[in-house]
């Protein structure tokens, strides 16, 4: 009984803040579906990665904040429908709603079949950048979750290397704690620049962060 009334505290307290969340608050206003988009906008006004013209691949997309935000910058007058001015590949293990000008696939990156699907769309065509907002399900045992984030930005990486323009950019969400160090060891051993990155919009009690790498060094 305790439990689940700690449970309830717990839900009751998560459903407070994202309800008085000013970035959900201005999610809904400026119409995209979730507060994460707020989190590649700041890290793209910070770096000043995405521009028109290019091909973008969303990796882990649904509910589809981050094609949305890139959706955006693509287009003229920053428009949500309408002209577009590049390409847009989103692959996600859940179902999404269309977004115009995006190219969805449902699929499992995790397994060939779903790699193989996102080959097959960019149909021998170098990516200018790659986001990356997949996560897994957390267990709570912290061994067994850092090697799940660790194996997604591993793929993340390989995929970028393989499909992506030597000079393009790569966006990736990890977390803070056992196996960050490791990851951001890869980060410096593939791309020639690695900036970490807390947006403002990741919560601050998250340990979310998100590694991005500009540049990939040459293959030794």
């Amino acid at each position: 009984m305790k439990v689940r009334t700690q449970s309830k505290k717990v839900s009751k307290s998560w459903l407070n803040d994202h309800v008085n969340d000013p970035y959900v608050k201005l999610a809904q206003k400026e119409g995209y579906r979730a507060r994460a988009a707020y989190k590649l906008k700041e890290i793209d006004e910070t770096l000043h990665l995405i521009k028109p013209g290019q091909l973008v691949v969303d990796l882990g997309s649904a509910p589809g904040a981050w094609s949305q935000y890139v959706r955006r910058r693509l287009a003229p007058e920053g428009a949500a429908v309408g002209m577009l001015d590049g390409q847009i590949l989103a692959l996600d293990i859940l179902p999404m709603e269309p977004i115009e000008g995006v190219t969805f696939l449902q699929g499992d990156f995790r397994e060939p079949e779903g790699a193989q699907q996102l080959e097959a769309a960019l149909a021998g065509r170098k990516a200018d950048v790659v986001v990356s907002d997949m996560a897994p399900n957390l267990s709570g045992v912290a061994s067994s979750d850092s090697a799940r984030i660790a194996h997604l930005v591993e793929l993340a990486v390989e995929f970028a290397r393989l499909h992506m323009k030597p000079e393009g950019a790569l966006v990736c969400k990890v977390f803070h704690g056992s196996g960050y160090s490791q990851l951001a060891k890869m980060f410096k051993e593939q791309f020639r620049i690695v900036k970490p990155l807390k947006p403002k919009a990741s919560r601050d009690k998250s340990a979310e962060t998100f590694l991005v790498g500009i540049g990939l060094k040459p293959p030794r």
